[in-house]
């Protein structure tokens, strides 16, 4: 079955930088689409960005264009989310899942941007 394992996230500075991890099993990672989905305290799943499965092709929602960048090592079957001018409205749970809607997440990792 599907596993998804994020990691890399952590306290930050406004401004700063952080990088997700997000270690596959249990599936074809190299033939699947892949999205990073995020979740803000009292708020619902978010989607963030979509990759596809030969990295061609990426996509963003509009508030984290130009400031995040999502990638793919399909030898090591791991999705990346690099995270650079971080806001504080980026504080959330961040997900790594099959789906655009967030199914077949993992655990999530927690970003914390404050000062």
């Amino acid at each position: 079955q599907v596993q998804l394992v994020e990691s890399g996230g952590g306290l930050v500075q406004p401004g700063g930088s952080l990088r997700l991890s997000c270690a596959a099993s249990g599936f074809p990672f190299r033939t699947y689409t892949m999205n990073w989905v995020r979740q803000a305290p009292g708020k619902g799943l978010e989607w963030v960005s979509t990759i596809a499965s030969d990295g061609t092709n990426t996509y963003y929602t509009d508030s984290v264009k130009g400031r995040f960048t999502i990638s793919r090592d399909n030898a090591k079957n791991t999705l990346y989310l690099q995270m650079n001018s971080l806001k504080s409205e980026d504080t959330a749970v961040y997900y790594c899942a099959t789906r655009r809607d967030g199914a077949n997440r993992g655990q999530g990792t927690q970003v914390t941007v404050s000062s």
